[in-house]
């Protein structure tokens, strides 16, 4: 059986059931007081997790779940070699969302990632530390900012109400995701010219580690039917 993963709550969940919904793949809940638990109808051999979005790219490392649908950010921030583990056949055409580096408005000379460069200088320079990140995505962060020549600053975690670290004085800049811009704006904060690090949205996401028996690779194959993306030709595991 194909054990497929979806969000366990909120507006990416919805979206991922109306799009397996318009191609004839209906996702339920089980009745009231359980929660994480559903079935799917329309696919052959398949069965439903109902995941939080950050624990889905684990079970698709580890081979719990065969498939699942969650955040390209989530995926490239939690799994190292994303591809090398997962397949990624198809984009879903939501859950749009930048990963950007912003910084105070007022910081009116730095414009580009070498200009954040020479104020972490300065900054520590001034106040004898380095300059704070607040931000939940620390790998992506370490990794473009090594690619773009910053090293000097401190990662500070933050798991909700980022925009306002800056304001709080609990972090100098951040690294979010953001989808209008409002919320940046109204917190006084501008994302750098060469700042965006991912353009992410939902993505259908297929585990090479999970066990692919004979019934859950013609589920693949008729979800790649019904969707649009080559079932048949993803290289899988055992």
């Amino acid at each position: 059986m194909l054990t497929l993963g979806l969000p366990s709550k909120g507006r990416l969940q919805q979206d991922a059931v109306d799009r397996f919904a318009a191609a004839g793949v209906r996702v339920e809940r089980s009745p009231e007081g359980r929660e994480y638990a559903g079935h799917v109808s329309g696919l052959p051999d398949a069965g439903l997790a109902l995941l939080s979005a950050g624990e889905i790219p684990r079970a698709l490392a580890e081979g719990a779940i065969h498939v699942g649908v969650t955040g390209e950010d989530l995926i490239r921030e939690h799994i190292p070699d994303a591809e090398t583990r997962i397949a990624l056949p198809l984009r879903l055409g939501f859950g749009r969302a930048d990963l950007i580096v912003a910084v105070p408005a007022f910081w009116v000379d730095v414009e580009t990632m070498h200009d954040l460069d020479e104020a972490a200088a300065a900054f520590r320079a001034r106040h004898g530390r380095p300059m704070r990140v607040a931000t939940k995505y620390h790998a992506l962060t370490r990794r473009f900012f090594a690619q773009a020549g910053v090293a000097d600053y401190r990662l500070v975690d933050s798991q909700g109400a980022t925009e306002a670290t800056p304001k709080n004085r609990a972090a100098e800049l951040i690294v979010d995701i953001t989808s209008s811009g409002e919320t940046l704006r109204a917190n006084h904060l501008r994302v750098l010219e060469d700042g965006l690090i991912l353009r992410s949205e939902a993505m259908l996401c297929v585990s090479r580690a999970a066990p692919w028996g004979p019934a859950a690779r013609r589920a693949l194959a008729e979800l790649g039917h019904r969707l649009g993306f080559d079932g048949e030709g993803i290289a899988l595991g055992g």
